[in-house]
């Protein structure tokens, strides 16, 4: 008989829900975690530090006010490194405190060390100076995340070159600073930076910003960070480096067309790569993919039964809140409850100004031949909007032109990643128009943007407009 239930490799927001899960059902959980303290990238590195970073920025900066008052404000006072990141530091301790405190209440034990795989059913444990140990499961589930790919031609040992987990390490803010890769995590560091008045570059060899995006809303995106301050530089690669040896030198980066570049530093976000190395998986017989990911089934299972594998380990899409519900559904169906996840994904996107949607996009309508209509209230008009300033914001809402049901939801402006769960709901229920119009919303609030929204569709869909 094994010893455990469940071994969980990694706490990440992955491994916390997937031991959790499984002791809520009375199993015996164990997570390993190699790291000195628990909750992996999204607590230590990546999601959460990030986005209290950004918060930080919008406070020092004085960004919100700009619309407010209207005048262009600047930093309140000058800002020092301890500034800019003491919050981001107490939001971490805050978080790891949780984490373990969630996995003792549930009575998951923890073991600190480096696991690898022996067999299918063998995760044995080792630490520096430690006996190692021997943990034998009936399932394992492997939530191991990911690290910053790191492109051969970035000397990442040299101070002024850094990766989007190095980034949060800064001796000082840089002077000014090219941004790598136009992804999400490029584009919310730019914005960070641009937020708090430094000079941003942002290079990406795709042609277009995020484009999983609405289009409309991408270009909304692009037109918002132009004004930030932030040079987008699309449909271009970063051919070569020249660093002088004087660290007070700008950087050169020639670009494929032709184009140099300057700057103090450089952030290299150029995606990531999956934390399979040394877990030993291809020796049970798990199948990895592109950069190492681990590949998996509708249930997060791999080719071999008794492994699963969520969170950013499996890439796309690697969100924190999807890696949760994968992990959930993962436990669940090794254990004989089987679910399936949710069809309908929101997308946060922390930039400056936030942008969220769930559901279809115009473009994926008009590709599947579906008619829709589109209704829109922009932020400017709604009077919570007005009292804060927010000017540029948009809610978009798509309904089927025939049945009105709500077919995606997408948002540009304050508290976008809060507002798409009103439409994410009625996504996931299956509602319509009628829920929109049937519903009473505290006023003023930007939530009222939805009702506005849908009479803007209602009104398209009598005029025969999209």
């Amino acid at each position: 008989m094994a010893d455990w239930d469940l071994v969980v490799i990694g706490s990440g927001p992955a491994g916390e829900s997937g031991a959790v899960q499984a002791a809520r059902m009375g199993k015996r959980v164990v997570v390993v975690e190699k790291e000195p303290v628990l909750g992996g990238t999204a607590a230590n590195t990546g999601t959460l530090p990030s986005k209290t970073l950004r918060e930080t920025a919008l406070y020092l900066s004085g960004y919100r006010a700009r619309g407010l008052y209207g005048v262009e404000t600047t930093l309140r006072h000058q800002a020092t490194v301890s500034d800019f990141l003491y919050r981001e530091r107490r939001v971490k301790d805050m978080e790891r405190l949780r984490i373990g405190q969630n996995l003792q209440r549930h009575g998951v034990e923890v073991l600190q060390g480096v696991g690898t795989l022996e067999d299918a059913h063998t995760v044995v444990v080792r630490r520096e100076g430690q006996p190692e140990h021997r943990l034998t499961a009936s399932y394992i589930l492997v939530a191991t995340g990911s690290s910053p790919y790191r492109p051969p031609l970035y000397p990442f040992g040299d101070d002024r070159v850094h990766d989007s987990d190095e980034v949060l390490e800064l001796a000082e803010l840089p002077h000014s600073i090219v941004v790598v890769g136009g992804g999400v995590i490029g584009c919310e560091y730019a914005c960070m930076f641009a937020a708090l008045g430094i000079p941003v570059t942002l290079v990406d060899a795709k042609k277009e910003l995020l484009p999983f995006l609405d289009d409309e809303f991408s270009a909304l995106l692009g037109q918002r960070m132009n004004t930030l301050g932030i040079q987008l530089r699309f449909g271009h690669t970063v051919e070569s480096l020249h660093m002088p040896e004087t660290p007070s030198a700008l950087l050169q980066l020639t670009l494929s067309g032709g184009e140099v570049l300057e700057a103090h530093q450089v952030l290299v976000a150029s995606g990531r790569t999956a934390n399979t190395g040394g877990l030993g998986l291809e020796a049970v017989g798990v199948q990895l993919g592109t950069r190492g990911h681990v590949e998996v089934g509708a249930t997060y299972q791999t080719a071999v039964p008794h492994l699963y594998a969520v969170g950013d380990v499996i890439g796309f899409p690697a969100l924190a809140s999807t890696s949760m519900e994968q992990a959930r559904v993962a436990v669940l169906h090794a254990f004989g409850a089987p679910q399936t996840l949710s069809p309908i994904l929101p997308y946060g996107i922390y930039t400056i100004p936030e942008v969220s949607m769930a559901g279809e996009t115009e473009e994926s309508l008009r590709a599947k031949g579906i008619p829709y209509v589109a209704g829109r209230a922009p932020f400017a008009t709604n009077p919570r909007g007005q009292i804060i300033g927010e000017q540029h914001g948009l809610l978009k809402l798509l309904f089927h032109r025939e049945s009105l049901k709500l077919l995606g939801v997408h948002v540009l402006g304050e508290l976008a990643s809060e507002l798409v769960h009103v439409g994410l709901t009625a996504l996931v229920m299956g509602a319509g128009a009628q829920l929109f119009m049937e519903t009473c919303f505290n006023y003023p609030t930007l939530s009222e943007a939805y009702k506005t929204a849908t009479h803007n569709a209602l009104l398209q869909r009598a005029s025969g407009a999209p």
